[in-house]
């Protein structure tokens, strides 16, 4: 018998959306799928054999949240679908798969986030592993007129996902930015949030006469916070 090892595919996920980790084999009799999270030790997710699932050593917190596509495992589909996603499902999956010809294991990165990073002027969005292929756009908290200047690149990995990237340069103003990933089936969005303080000062020359009063600011940045 053989085993097949393959590279390592990268999925992006929302928190509390529904999210699939893609797993595909050459059909034939005899199925056995099993499905673990290998992050910190093995936790088995989900497993299928005897033409059934089999869950009596799941974790308890992938209980009622995992399911296979029943109708397409004959055809060499073992992807795992995985609703109501929490952060700590991030991590690293093995897809290990079965049959009389041989075996296969593959590995998937799961994500929960998109990345979000300012350096002087200029903000930089990006996530990857997504399917189908992404939208990305920029708003900014509360609303405005400005022209967001941003640049956007896409690119099609070897696994058919897609990664996105995107900069926007940052106006002068006391705003937060939002960038969203989007695709038919879901959203998520970081924003990145800047806090400005104003404080008055008033200085004196020499004789009576005051100089007009300034306004100074003071922008604290705050950390990414995803949605």
């Amino acid at each position: 018998m053989m085993l097949f090892f393959f590279k390592t595919s990268q999925v992006s996920c929302v928190v509390m959306e529904s999210c699939i980790l893609p797993c595909s084999f050459q059909g034939g009799a005899d199925v056995v799928i099993h499905w673990t999270q290998v992050t910190a030790g093995d936790f088995l997710v989900h497993s299928f054999y005897y033409n059934q699932d089999q869950l009596a050593y799941q974790v308890q917190r992938f209980r009622d949240r995992t399911s296979l596509f029943k109708d397409q495992i004959s055809r060499g589909n073992a992807s795992l679908q995985l609703t109501g996603v929490k952060v700590q499902d991030q991590g690293r999956y093995q897809c290990f798969t079965s049959v009389i010809r041989g075996n296969k294991e593959s590995f998937i990165n799961l994500k929960v986030d998109v990345d979000l990073q300012q350096v002087e002027n200029r903000i930089t969005c990006s996530s990857e592993g997504i399917y189908p292929e992404p939208e990305l756009t920029w708003s900014t908290s509360p609303p405005s007129s400005l022209n967001l200047q941003h640049k956007t690149t896409r690119q099609k990995t070897e696994q058919l996902l897609f990664n996105i990237r995107s900069y926007l340069i940052l106006s002068d103003s006391d705003l937060g930015y939002s960038c969203s990933v989007s695709t038919h089936r879901n959203r998520k969005r970081a924003t990145l949030w800047r806090l400005c303080e104003y404080y008055l000062s008033v200085e004196f020359g020499s004789g009576a006469a005051e100089k007009p009063e300034q306004r100074r600011k003071f922008c604290f940045v705050f950390f990414p916070t995803c949605l």
